[in-house]
C-alpha cells in the first residue's frame, strides 16, 4: 500500500547548557548530518545560545580589561572558538543560499512540466477516443502527481487551470456510466488509503511531525485525487475529518502546556533576576570577598540558563533584564578593581624586576652564589601581592621558565661530575681561598700560582666559572705590580695562552692567533696613516701642536705594535 512517507525531524535540544565549545561541535554534528533545509531551528536555537553566552564571556573580558586601566574604546577581543563558529555559519549560509538557488531552478522546470501536461489533458479532451481516454486520463493523473511543487506564485494559477480540465474531463468522462463508475472506485480507493494514514498520525508521539504529514495529505486530498460517488462522499470525508480533529486537538493541547511551561520558566528566571538585583556587594572589602561574590553570581548565571529555554520572541525581553541586573553587580566591582589597580602595578614592577634577575642568572654557571640568589628571588616572589590579571599568567609563565631553565641546568651539571672531576673542583675551590688571602704577591709568587693552579687538573665543563674567578684574582694582582703596561700585557697573554694550550683547545688557540694578527694589521694601517699625514707638515716647526700630536701617537702605536709583536710570536712558538 503506498504512504506518504514520513518526514524525519531534526529534534532541537536545550543548547543554554552548553560550552560554546560544545555549541560549536553541535553545530558541526547539525550541518554534517541533515539537509541544509531542514536544520534552520537547530540553527537559530545554537545561535541564540551561542550569542549569549560569547556577549556574556566579552562582557567579563571587557570588564577585566577596564579593571586592569584599559579605555573602552581600545578595547578589543578575539577567540578560536568564535573564529570557527563563524566559519561554520558562513558556509552554512553559503549552502542554503545555492540549495535554494537550485530550488528556484528546479520550481521554473516543475512549472513547465505542469503546464505541459495541462497541455496534454487539453489535448485528450478535444481528441477523446473512448476506448483509451481513461487510461490516458490516468497516465496523466500520474505524471502530474510525479512533477514536484511549483512556486507559490504559480501554484494556485496551475491548480485551477488544471482541476478545471479535470471537471472538463469528467463532464465527458460521465457520458459513459462505466467510465464513471470505474473513476469514483478507484478515487474511493485512494481516499481511504489517505484516512488510514491520518489515523496513524492521530497516534504519532511527536505533534509536530503529524501535524506537518497532516498538512500533506490534506494537499493530495485536495490535489491528486478525484471525487467519489455522492453516497459516499460525506462519509469518506468524516472519516478523514475526524482523524485531523484529533491531531488537531492534540496540537493544541501541546501549545497549551508549552505555554504553561514557558511561563513557569519566565517566572523562574525573573526570580533569580531578582536575587541579582538584591545582591549587596557592599560589605566587600578585599580581593578574597569580590572572587567570592564573583563566584556566587556565577552560580546564579548557571542557573539561569538551567532554569529552561525560550523562544526568541519570550527570551529577549527577560535576557535584557538579566544582563542589566549582572551589570549592575560587575560595575561595583569594576569601581573596586580600578581601586586596586594602582597597588597591582607597583607589584608588577616588583615581580618584573625579579624576572629580569632571574633571567640574568639563567645561564650562569656561579652555581653556588646563583643558586643562593635565585632561591631568594623564588622566596621574594612569593611575599608580593596580586599583579593586574591580564599580565598574571604570562609574567608567570616568563618567571618559572627563567628558574626551571637555571636549575635544570644546575641539577643536571651536579649529577654529572664524576668522583675524580669532583676532587679537581673541590681542590681548585680551596686553592681559591689561598689566592684570595694573599697580600702584596711578588711576580715570581703570581707564576707560581699559576702553576699550581694548572697541576691541579682541567676544571670539567660545567665548573669553568671557578676558572674565571681565578683569571679575575690574578689579573688583579697583576695589575697591583709594580710593572710597566707591556710586560704586565704579556703576563696576561701568555697566562691565558698558556691556558689554551694546557687545554689543548685548539679553537680558542687559532681565534687568538686570527685576533692578534688583525690587531697588528690595524696599527700597521694607523702608523702608516698617521706618517702620511705628517707629509703635509713639512714646512712646520718641529714643536707645532698638532705635529707633536701626531708624533706622539705615532710612538705609542709603534710601542703598542712591539707588544702585539711579541704576542704573536709567541703563540708562533708553541707547537699544537
Amino acid at each position: 500500500e503506498k504512504e506518504t512517507p514520513k518526514e524525519i525531524a531534526v529534534p532541537v535540544v536545550d543548547y543554554s547548557k552548553l560550552s560554546l565549545e560544545e555549541l560549536v561541535e553541535e553545530l558541526k554534528k547539525t550541518l554534517s548530518n541533515n539537509p541544509v533545509q531542514k536544520v534552520k531551528n537547530q540553527v537559530e536555537a545554537i545561535k541564540t545560545a551561542f550569542n549569549q553566552s560569547f556577549g556574556a564571556l566579552l562582557a567579563d573580558k571587557k570588564a577585566a580589561f577596564l579593571e586592569a586601566g584599559g579605555d573602552s574604546i581600545d578595547f578589543q577581543f578575539s577567540s578560536p572558538i568564535k573564529t570557527e563558529y563563524n566559519l561554520l555559519l558562513s558556509d552554512y549560509k553559503k549552502q542554503r543560499d545555492a540549495y535554494y538557488s537550485e530550488l528556484d531552478k528546479q520550481l521554473s522546470i516543475n512549472l513547465e512540466k505542469r503546464l505541459s501536461v495541462i497541455e496534454q489533458l487539453k489535448e485528450l479532451i478535444e481528441n477523446a477516443d473512448t476506448a483509451t481516454m481513461y487510461k490516458s486520463f490516468r497516465e496523466i493523473q500520474d505524471t502530474w502527481r510525479t512533477i514536484g511543487a511549483v512556486s507559490k506564485n504559480y501554484y494556485n494559477d496551475t491548480w485551477k487551470t488544471y482541476h478545471h480540465h479535470v471537471e472538463r474531463f469528467y463532464d465527458l468522462l460521465h457520458l459513459s456510466n462505466d467510465f464513471r463508475d470505474l473513476d469514483f472506485k478507484h478515487n474511493l480507493d485512494e481516499k481511504l488509503k489517505i484516512v488510514a494514514q491520518a489515523e496513524k498520525l492521530a497516534e504519532e508521539s511527536d505533534i509536530n511531525i503529524a501535524f506537518k504529514e497532516l498538512q500533506n495529505l490534506h494537499k493530495i486530498w485536495k490535489e491528486d485525487i478525484g471525487p467519489v460517488s455522492k453516497g459516499m462522499r460525506e462519509d469518506v470525508w468524516q472519516k478523514f475529518s475526524a482523524a485531523t480533529k484529533k491531531i488537531h486537538d492534540r496540537r493544541h493541547d501541546h501549545f497549551r502546556e508549552m505555554r504553561s511551561k514557558y511561563q513557569e520558566i519566565i517566572e523562574n528566571k525573573l526570580i533569580i533576576i531578582a536575587k541579582l538585583n538584591a545582591y549587596d556587594t557592599s560589605a566587600n572589602k578585599s580581593h578574597v570577598d569580590w572572587q567570592k561574590s564573583i563566584k556566587e553570581i556565577e552560580e546564579f548565571r548557571q542557573e539561569y540558563f538551567k532554569a529552561g529555554k525560550l523562544p526568541y520572541s519570550k527570551s529577549e525581553a527577560i535576557w535584557q533584564k538579566f544582563k542589566a541586573a549582572t551589570k549592575k553587580f560587575n560595575s561595583a566591582k569594576n569601581t573596586f578593581y580600578k581601586f586596586e589597580k594602582s597597588g597591582q602595578q607597583e607589584n608588577l614592577k616588583k615581580k618584573i624586576a625579579l624576572i629580569e634577575l632571574a633571567e640574568s642568572l639563567r645561564d650562569s654557571e656561579d652555581w653556588e652564589v646563583a643558586t643562593n640568589t635565585l632561591k631568594k628571588i623564588q622566596s621574594d616572589w612569593k611575599t608580593i601581592g596580586h599583579v593586574p590579571r591580564k599580565s598574571s599568567d604570562d609574567i608567570w609563565k616568563r618567571f618559572k621558565t627563567a628558574c626551571n631553565h637555571y636549575f635544570d641546568r644546575y641539577h643536571q651539571q651536579k649529577n654529572s661530575l664524576n668522583a675524580a672531576q669532583q676532587e679537581i673542583v673541590e681542590a681548585k675551590k680551596a686553592f681559591l681561598e689561598t689566592v684570595k688571602e694573599l697580600k702584596e704577591p711578588s711576580k715570581e709568587t703570581i707564576l707560581d700560582l699559576i702553576n699550581n693552579w694548572r697541576s691541579l687538573g682541567r676544571l670539567p665543563r660545567n665548573a669553568r666559572h671557578i676558572e674565571g674567578k681565578f683569571s679575575k684574582l690574578i689579573d688583579k694582582a697583576l695589575g697591583d705590580l709594580s710593572l710597566d703596561k707591556k710586560e704586565i700585557s704579556m703576563l696576561k697573554f701568555t697566562y691565558t695562552i698558556d691556558g689554551y694550550h694546557t687545554d689543548n683547545d685548539v679553537r680558542k688557540l687559532n681565534s687568538e692567533l686570527i685576533f692578534v694578527k688583525k690587531k697588528i694589521d690595524e696599527i700597521v694601517r694607523e702608523i702608516q696613516q698617521l706618517e702620511n699625514n705628517l707629509g703635509f707638515f713639512s714646512n712646520a716647526k718641529d714643536d707645532n701642536p698638532l705635529v707633536l700630536n701626531v708624533k706622539n701617537r705615532v710612538h705609542a702605536f709603534k710601542n703598542d705594535l712591539e707588544v702585539w709583536n711579541e704576542k704573536l710570536r709567541y703563540i708562533k712558538k708553541l707547537d699544537y
